[in-house]
């Protein structure tokens, strides 16, 4: 008989939805979705329909409905079309008690920091909350969404990954998308990383990949609606984490706002260029740690002049970032602590008379 006769194994169904082997069987064992039928009364073999069953429970899951009631729907759905299956057990299985999670679901998110961005958590819009109860995902009250995201990140699920963050960026815009979804996302992701040895490291590669793929889109499809010179964006040198930077690029985007990104660890004399030669109305610096925090650099950024004589001006320059903590840098340099700050005070240049931005 045929392949498709007999069913495909576990290992096989896996491959194709993209998730871990222990997962389909933790999902079977913990919420009775499994395959209605099994080879020789033992071995799992999946038909077509017990797949299209269990991408069912990825997509409800990575939309960030809990895993139980993702299975409940499921098992109604598949109850009202098949009689109902028999397996080895003989018994229902029951839903789970409240233990600790197997899997997946075990692993995202024991606490909140997150090594790939580092940033400060930018104080959120205040909206109410989602507790999965149930969901095994010790993240707090947070959005829906997030939740789903933290299934799909540990299930290397790129495409739901991909779906769920274009939905949150349209449903929610940029700032609300960033503080409530992507970056408590990326602290637990982080923080678990942290804590386990190192394992998950890919984990945390695909969700950043895909965030950063998220915002650069947003960053594309904002068209610059504002006239005015624009506001520069760069990390200091040897700062290599951009995503809290590709953030405000996308926010500014939003906006309308004209923006020049340059990314990570940009030489203190090519960032000198780039200010002389653009003549920004802001430049943001972005500093992960006070290892690289270039205090003379911002000094010098924020007193560089540009324009005709006696209408010279200076760039407002935004030291963003929690490597700048601490001691002031100077005059003509402000520190935003949030990303809604940071746009709000980049905003602020191009509603003022010209020549009002540091004039």
């Amino acid at each position: 008989m045929s392949d498709v006769a007999h069913g495909i194994t576990t290992g096989a169904v896996a491959r194709r939805l993209g998730v871990s082997p222990t997962t389909v069987r933790s999902w079977d064992q913990r919420y009775g979705i499994g395959p209605a039928v099994r080879a020789d009364g033992r071995h799992r073999r999946w038909s077509p329909a017990d797949v299209a069953m269990l991408e069912e429970m990825c997509r409800l899951t990575a939309s960030g409905v809990p895993p139980a009631e993702a299975a409940r729907a499921v098992r109604t759905r598949r109850s009202s079309t098949e009689e109902p299956r028999e397996s080895l057990e003989g018994t229902a299985r029951e839903e789970p008690t409240g233990k600790e999670p197997v899997g997946e679901e075990a692993v995202v998110g024991k606490g909140t920091g997150e090594r790939g961005t580092g940033e400060d958590v930018p104080a959120s819009v205040p909206a109410p909350p989602v507790r999965a109860a149930g969901s095994g995902l010790p993240l707090g009250d947070v959005r829906q969404e997030c939740r789903g995201l933290a299934r799909a990140a540990v299930r290397l699920d790129g495409p739901a990954m991909g779906r769920l963050l274009q939905d949150v960026l349209v449903q929610y815009g940029l700032v609300t998308a960033w503080e409530e979804v992507m970056a408590p996302t990326l602290h637990a992701v982080g923080r678990k990383w942290e804590t386990s040895g190192d394992r998950y490291v890919e984990v945390e590669h695909l969700l950043s990949w895909h965030i950063s793929t998220a915002l650069r889109q947003a960053t594309v499809t904002g068209s610059a609606s504002v006239p005015g010179p624009p506001a520069l964006l760069a990390c200091v040198p040897g700062e290599q984490h951009t995503l809290p930077l590709e953030a405000l690029a996308a926010g500014l985007a939003e906006q309308g706002l004209p923006t020049r990104m340059f990314g990570a660890a940009v030489p203190a004399e090519a960032l000198d260029s780039a200010v002389r030669r653009s003549g920004p109305a802001a430049v943001v610096l972005w500093s992960q740690a006070r290892s690289t925090a270039h205090h003379a650099l911002a000094r010098h950024v924020a007193g560089t002049a540009f324009g005709v004589r006696g209408a010279r001006r200076t760039p407002l320059t935004l030291l963003a970032g929690p490597g700048w903590a601490g001691r002031p840098v100077g005059p003509g340099t402000v520190r935003p602590t949030s990303l809604r700050e940071a746009i709000g005070a980049v905003s602020r240049l191009y509603a003022e008379p010209a020549g009002g931005a540091g004039a």
